[in-house]
């Protein structure tokens, strides 16, 4: 990432008129839009909605309602909703906090998983009448399942069945980046990464896309500097669109998310976030330890899709995940994947999709 930042800076101070780093290809137009915007462009219909947790966040959510029009029924037709989680780009307003405030940024993925995805499903039963749901969710999008559906019952029986991709619980195993993270004492992550937002996506990122990303002779390093974080797999990526993902990753989150999930590093359980004393524990527990997430709890049906190459969702943490999953109806190990395959490989429609969308037409049967 370092000699990614460096070469940033090198474009800029030498200007981007000299052709010393290739030509520029023609910025896709979705590096500039919004999700309802990229959801029309693609030609499907699009209805954008803002669900408003119990806490005050105001989370935007964006809803397919059915396939597109004349086309051939290559569509499954399915109503379709895109969920967001607190303090990402579409996720950034609260009725009682500024974004700028340090009390807007106080959470993890435990309020994800207390508020943020309950709301969003209550409004979308309310809103179609449909009594349950299929969830599909990626890395801290399951993590956020697995809480929610082992501590909110109710929650759960709106669940028909949850498709989980790289699945995350522990990272006891985890060879990703945020395995570094344990290394830094508490209080020193919070003087070098402040209090508030973490990786916030920003001018800079817009610049990468459009001036570095966006270069032929830069491709790789881009893209390397992306699959760093995750693991690589450059065959199975579709670099065309790389300026599209840069523009849009990463999407932000709050310092406080990214110490919760450091300290699952140090621990190697998955457990709720310390608040640094017993006595802060206490506050918000009732107990001076954090406690811990059982996921046996969850007898939603659940259908696993991991990847062998995964170094976040590290082979060994979903080993020993899976046998706590008391209603397992399938799982899928893809031997080559990492974890960004599962959203942007060019294989993951047969490998992943497809399977998901004939168990779910199984399901409606």
């Amino acid at each position: 990432m370092w000699l990614l930042l460096t070469m940033a800076s090198l474009i800029s101070v030498l200007g981007t008129t000299h052709g010393l780093f290739g030509k520029l290809n023609p910025e896709s137009p979705e590096a500039t839009m919004n999700i309802s915007q990229m959801i029309t462009y693609w030609g499907y219909p699009n209805e954008e909605y803002e669900v408003v947790t119990e806490d005050g966040y105001i989370l935007e959510v964006n809803r397919i309602p059915y396939g597109k029009k004349n086309s051939g029924n290559t569509d499954a037709g399915y109503d379709v909703w895109l969920g967001n989680s607190r303090g990402n780009t579409w996720a950034r307003r609260n009725l009682y906090y500024s974004p700028d405030s340090v009390e807007f940024w106080a959470f993890s993925f435990d309020e994800m998983a207390k508020y943020d995805l309950p709301a969003t499903i209550d409004f979308i039963v309310n809103k179609t009448g449909q009594k349950q749901l299929h969830y599909v969710g990626h890395s801290q999008g399951t993590t956020i399942g697995f809480i929610a559906f082992s501590t909110n019952p109710s929650l759960a029986k709106r669940i028909k069945t949850f498709y989980a991709l790289a699945p995350v619980a522990t990272v006891k195993y985890t060879k990703s980046l945020i395995n570094k993270l344990r290394f830094v004492p508490e209080f020193l992550f919070k003087i070098i990464f402040g209090n508030k937002m973490f990786l916030p996506h920003n001018f800079f990122d817009q610049f990468l896309a459009t001036e570095v990303c966006s270069r032929q002779t830069l491709n790789l390093l881009c893209s390397n500097a992306l699959f760093i974080i995750c693991g690589f797999d450059s065959k199975n990526f579709n670099t065309s669109r790389l300026d599209v993902y840069v523009s849009h990753n990463p999407a932000g989150t709050s310092v406080q998310n990214m110490l919760h999930w450091s300290q699952a590093v140090k621990s190697g359980k998955f457990q709720a976030y310390d608040w640094g004393s017993p006595v802060q524990n206490r506050m918000h527990y009732n107990q001076s330890q954090p406690p811990y997430y059982n996921v046996t709890a969850m007898t939603v049906p659940i259908a696993v899709w991991s990847g062998g190459e995964d170094l976040l969702a590290d082979p060994q943490d979903v080993g020993l995940l899976l046998p706590k999953l008391s209603n397992l109806v399938y799982h899928k190990e893809i031997p080559f994947y990492n974890h960004l395959d599962f959203i942007w490989a060019m294989d993951a429609p047969q490998e992943v999709y497809n399977e998901i969308v004939s168990m779910i037409s199984k399901d409606e049967k």
